[in-house]
């Protein structure tokens, strides 16, 4: 497969006057135009990067019994492991098994007057097992946040937006996410589906992935182009909340992954960069707001300047089960269909 996506390094921002500036048009080119690139000179080891897929893959090979014993069937707040299927894209299922990991918080429930979307904090789940998996996710959470901080305020001023206008949404308990993902070949009934075609909730989302493939992204004219890996680059995607910041200049992009044929297995790693749950994203002024066309009118998945509400939507739709087990009064309220 050949990239035909923009290549972006990071340390440029670093550079002389000159460098920097290059640097931000090619962001803003890549942005604006296609929502999606790689990005290098991010300052992540390979190291560091080894470590986490070898207790990814460490994880995948535990006997079926200890990652059930971590199931998200017993988390109300979605966290743990999802059995291969279980998941849920534009209503047909992911055949794809994964661990969901966020910041590590009490549990919180909310109150009567208080929005649902506060059952997303709580508590992770880590197999007895395998101790160092903690150990080595909540090390990704923390070096991925302080690269896509800087990546955000990079991209911000490319469009000529103050650099720093949302640090206030992130400031206070942002809602981290990190997905363990395993896709393990071809589903029995041939379905090509590993996830279907989706757009993330949030801000940013940095993407390790291995050599197999299978990932693609929508280009403008409703084709979808494969995104091969690229030594030591993660690959980038905007999310919704982008597309609402900037009411539509910058969009969130479909993407999908495609399963690997046979029984040949896929891992991938992605991070997603968000804000507080209860954070309201404001317009954010910019150079080019003139330009900017509105943000994407979908019935089946309007976007809400209310992270939370964002948020909780997807994982209602994603997990019937979850949902369906802690969170009848919500799906009562039509909260994922809305």
């Amino acid at each position: 497969m050949s990239n035909q996506l923009p290549v972006l390094d990071l340390s440029a921002a670093d550079g002389d006057p000159d460098a920097r500036a290059r640097f931000r048009q090619d962001l803003h080119s890549a942005a604006r135009d296609v929502g999606f690139f790689h990005l290098t000179g991010h300052g992540v080891t390979e190291a560091e990067t080894e470590d986490l897929m070898r207790t990814l893959r460490a994880f995948f090979a535990l006997p079926e019994a200890e990652r059930l014993a971590v199931s998200n069937l017993n988390s109300p707040h979605f966290r743990g492991y999802t059995r291969i299927g279980d998941e849920r894209t534009g209503g047909s299922r992911d055949w794809r098994d994964q661990l969901d990991i966020g910041a590590e918080r009490a549990p919180r429930v909310p109150g009567p007057d208080e929005p649902g979307y506060w059952w997303l904090e709580g508590p992770n789940q880590w197999p007895d097992s395998l101790p160092e998996l903690r150990t080595a996710a909540l090390h990704w959470i923390d070096r991925l946040s302080s690269v896509a901080e800087r990546l955000l305020r990079e991209l911000l001023a490319a469009i000529g937006a103050p650099a720093g206008f949302y640090d206030d949404a992130f400031a206070d308990r942002p809602h981290l996410h990190l997905k363990l993902v395993r896709y393990p070949g071809s589903a029995p009934d041939g379905a090509a589906q590993g996830v279907g075609a989706h757009k993330d909730y949030g801000f940013l989302t940095l993407l390790l992935q291995d050599e197999v493939g299978g990932l693609q992204v929508e280009g403008p004219d409703g084709e979808f182009l494969d995104v091969p890996k690229v030594p030591g680059a993660f690959v980038i995607n905007l999310g919704e909340l982008l597309e609402v910041a900037t009411n539509g200049y910058l969009k969130a992009t479909n993407h999908r992954v495609v399963s690997p044929p046979g029984d040949r297995e896929r891992y991938s790693v992605p991070f997603f960069y968000n804000p507080r749950l209860d954070a309201r994203i404001e317009p954010v002024p910019f150079a080019h707001a003139d330009q900017a066309p509105g943000v994407t009118q979908d019935s089946t998945n309007p976007l809400f300047a209310e992270y939370g509400r964002n948020e909780i939507k997807g994982w209602l739709r994603a997990h019937p089960q979850v949902a369906r087990r802690y969170h009848a009064e919500l799906l009562d309220e039509g909260v994922a269909a809305r």
